[in-house]
């Protein structure tokens, strides 16, 4: 198994609100981690939540006693959400903030992944398929028919999430889970790749040529070249490696 992570700026943001942790060693009694959270809030308080709730889930997983990775990851993501939701209302400079996350870990047999917000986990296996589901205003619309898949991608609305880690007093995490086949490559990423690149383009670099490492380099060009208007995470495994 290998994975290369990196995260970037941008060209327009001051600050970058993207957090990520990549481990392919164990976790607590996860085999191994991923995670990718984009805060949001005033200030620095968008990054101090993305960064609390990496740290949270860890420490979550560490202390869980569980051996099923979503009653894990599950419970380390509310976690943090209480504990967001806590210093939020503890000081002022840090209220409203909040911030997405997704977080994945491979047990050998399947990928187990859980998300809250619209930060994304993709596989890759001869087409690219999204796994997770954004918890956002336009895949509501989308949900109900009320546009489709393209108008959602320049939808005005499109950056308003209906659901973040820190916004609400009981979070409800959704969770899967997927078979994986040699070949396949599995990315985790903030809206600042997926706002600036179709999935066909995302796909075109993951499929082609180079490492993990190159590929994760050149998915962040891309969004930056495409204008880079926000931070951008991304996270790229290939657990057959």
């Amino acid at each position: 198994m290998k994975a290369f992570s990196i995260t970037d700026i941008g060209k327009k943001r001051q600050l970058n609100q993207d957090h990520i942790y990549a481990s392919l060693e164990p976790v607590g009694n996860l085999p191994n981690i991923f995670l990718v959270a984009d805060g949001m809030g005033g200030h620095k308080a968008g990054g101090y939540a993305s960064s609390c709730a990496v740290e949270t889930i860890l420490e979550g997983i560490r202390e869980s006693e569980s051996s099923d990775p979503e009653e894990i990851l599950t419970e380390a993501i509310q976690k943090a959400n209480e504990v967001i939701e806590r210093r939020a209302g503890e000081d002022e400079r840090l209220s409203g903030m909040g911030t997405t996350v997704v977080a994945a870990c491979w047990d050998g047999k399947e990928l187990h992944t859980a998300n809250v917000g619209d930060s994304r986990l993709y596989v890759v296996n001869g087409g690219i398929e999204q796994i997770t589901e954004d918890h956002s205003l336009v895949q509501e619309m989308v949900r109900v028919g009320g546009i489709n898949k393209e108008e959602a991608r320049s939808h005005p609305n499109k950056n308003i999430i209906t659901r973040a880690v820190g916004l609400e007093r009981y979070l409800r995490v959704d969770c899967f889970r997927r078979t994986l086949e040699p070949g396949n490559i599995v990315l985790l990423c903030s809206d600042g790749l997926t706002d600036m690149l179709e999935d066909a383009e995302i796909y075109r670099i993951l499929a082609g040529e180079g490492s993990l490492q190159d590929k994760a380099v050149a998915l962040v060009q891309a969004a930056n070249d495409s204008g880079g208007r926000d931070n951008i995470a991304v996270i790229v495994i290939d657990p057959f490696l």
